[in-house]
């Protein structure tokens, strides 16, 4: 493969990473996403969102379920608009996506996410915004290579119905079929994420939920980041069209001249 001559690219460049234009797609809006959002992406190493994690706003099980697939569990009740931007929030939630996308078993098997609504209310449902939305959904859904194979909501409140409706517009059809609403059922819960990866929390065997275990695992790979993040721009002097940013497929000729067009001018840059 071509990109594999180009060293000052960073990013993975294996077969499992890399599979023709479509991952070269992924790839393309993966470094461009970056350029897009500087509120997230600038100087991103986990030092910077400290507080989001000694907060207890996410953390991960530290074992898979049954199919291999980690458990990212976020509690976004713990998170005042007060208390700090919620682009912080996104900013810990990128690294950990970094971190668990890693191994390559990772990136096969996918992963997990469990959402506990736990004390939301209006103030924190209504601070992301549209925008924020698709932004966060763009990235997640055509900008990252993680397998998301499904969200799971539990106590959500009344107004998630209102924090969905934003959401979802944004959201391919087969990724909201993916969200599944549990209330505060966790038999039904149980059904899909077995409780013995599940904290006592959520009904589940494996202990009570360990918010430090994760936060030192990111902590720890700080050089790491620094490298990954707080370099030079690889994509520098790339015109990168508005289409290429959070949309997912090009749709008619100018996105497929746009797509051919940006990925020359990657191979010429690297």
């Amino acid at each position: 493969m071509i990109l594999k001559d180009h060293p000052n690219l960073r990013t993975r460049l294996d077969d499992a990473f890399l599979h023709h234009d479509r991952a070269l797609h992924l790839l393309l809006n993966y470094h461009a996403s970056r350029k897009a959002w500087p509120e997230v992406f600038q100087d991103l190493k986990p030092s910077t969102v400290k507080h989001v994690l000694d907060l207890g706003f996410l953390t991960v099980q530290p074992r898979p379920d049954p199919h291999g697939r980690y458990i990212l569990c976020l509690r976004p009740g713990k998170w005042k608009p007060n208390d700090y931007p919620f682009v912080d929030n996104i900013r810990a939630i990128y690294l950990t996506l970094e971190k668990l996308i890693q191994p390559e078993e990772t990136q096969v098997n996918g992963i997990v996410i469990l959402v506990d609504y736990t004390g939301v209310g209006f103030s924190q449902a209504s601070n992301p915004g549209p925008l924020l939305a698709k932004k966060v959904v763009g990235i997640l859904q055509d900008g990252f290579p993680i397998r998301i194979k499904a969200v799971n909501i539990i106590n959500e409140p009344r107004i998630f119905k209102g924090i969905f409706a934003i959401i979802k517009p944004f959201l391919k059809e087969k990724m909201a079929e993916r969200y599944v609403l549990h209330g505060s059922d966790l038999a039904s819960l149980h059904r899909v994420v077995p409780h013995s990866v599940l904290p006592q929390e959520y009904g589940g065997v494996a202990g009570r939920l360990d918010m430090s275990a994760w936060s030192r695992t990111l902590l720890e790979a700080e050089e790491e980041f620094v490298v990954e993040f707080c370099q030079p721009d690889p994509l520098e002097g790339v015109i990168l069209p508005d289409s290429m940013l959070f949309e997912g497929e090009q749709a008619g000729a100018h996105g497929e001249d746009s797509f051919r067009h940006l990925r020359s001018q990657l191979y010429y840059c690297y």
